[in-house]
């Protein structure tokens, strides 16, 4: 298999400290990673599916209508005020994530499960108050468990339309808000962290966006949730390679995954999450709460 590079358009500068998604990769190449993860996985099945929703993500993406960026005077308030410009609990949401959740139940319902198609097909056939609904729950951190089979796309079809949104905003222009486990793009908290390997970021770490796919500069050995430098450890399945491990903090009882680029150049940071879902359980069974949310699994959150 041929090893790509992940896509980033970083601003021109030595060490960005915000990373924005490439729209004509980003999810190409998420689903090529889940299907080099299936290989050999008790997993394969689902993950196989995660592909192909994927590639629906990405041709939904390239498929969407231009939408507006922020004004001038939004950018400057949100710099102002320290907030985040594209705000997804505040912000208006664009009606269009509910086309784009219907063109992602079109096309992945017959990869999904025979069990799973009456959900998919109800659905696509809801209301928009109870689409909304569903919308807000997940975006604020309660999604309903209820829902468990809906709201995976629910999460695509959003993730579609906010990474559209960041991809269109200028890096030089972005700050680090003052809370650092916080997406400056979008204020969404991260799904795991990056180490990432190329000649201008080289081992430096990077919180990946749930819901955006912004990534931002973190400082290694430092707890993403609480901010301490203090009783951090990294947890790995024995006998792994290390390409991907927890690191708890003792402070807070919190744990996030670190995703090492060194290890493998294709680790995907929501992918390679996934995949390794028996990590969660050995550290949830320790103790420590998970920080950020994996918005293509319910639950998968502190």
């Amino acid at each position: 298999m041929e090893i790509k590079p992940i896509s980033f358009n970083p601003p021109n500068e030595e060490a960005p400290a915000i990373l924005l998604p490439v729209a004509t990769s980003v999810f190409a190449d998420r689903a090529d990673r889940f299907d080099a993860l299936a290989e050999g996985h008790r997993l394969a099945d689902w993950l196989r599916f995660l592909s192909h929703l994927s590639r629906a993500q990405h041709a939904a993406l390239q498929a969407l209508p231009e939408l507006p960026a922020p004004s001038a005077a939004l950018l400057e308030q949100a710099r102002a005020h320290h907030m985040p410009p594209l705000n997804a609990t505040a912000a208006e949401r664009p009606a269009v994530w509910r086309d784009v959740l219907r063109q992602l139940i079109a096309a992945i319902t017959q990869h999904a499960p025979a069990s799973s198609h009456a959900i998919l097909a109800d659905l696509a056939a809801a209301d928009e108050r109870h689409l909304e609904s569903l919308a807000d729950g997940l975006l604020h951190g309660e999604p309903d468990p209820a829902a468990a089979g809906e709201l995976p796309l629910v999460a695509a079809a959003l993730q579609v339309v906010w990474t559209a949104l960041a991809a269109r905003l200028d890096a030089t222009q972005l700050q680090k808000l003052d809370t650092p486990g916080v997406c400056p793009c979008c204020g969404s908290l991260p799904v795991s962290s990056i180490v990432r390997l190329s000649p201008t970021v080289n081992n430096l770490r990077y919180l990946h966006c749930a819901l955006c796919n912004s990534e931002w500069n973190v400082p290694r050995a430092t707890c993403t949730a609480c901010g301490s430098d203090k009783e951090l450890a990294q947890q790995q399945i024995d006998g792994s390679d290390g390409k991907v491990r927890a690191e708890t903090c003792d402070s807070c009882k919190s744990y996030l995954k670190i995703v090492y680029q060194e290890k493998d150049p294709r680790v995907d940071p929501v992918a390679d999450d996934l995949a390794t879902l028996t990590l969660d359980l050995l550290v949830d069974e320790a103790g420590y709460g998970r920080s950020g949310p994996n918005l293509l699994l319910v639950n998968a959150a502190g």
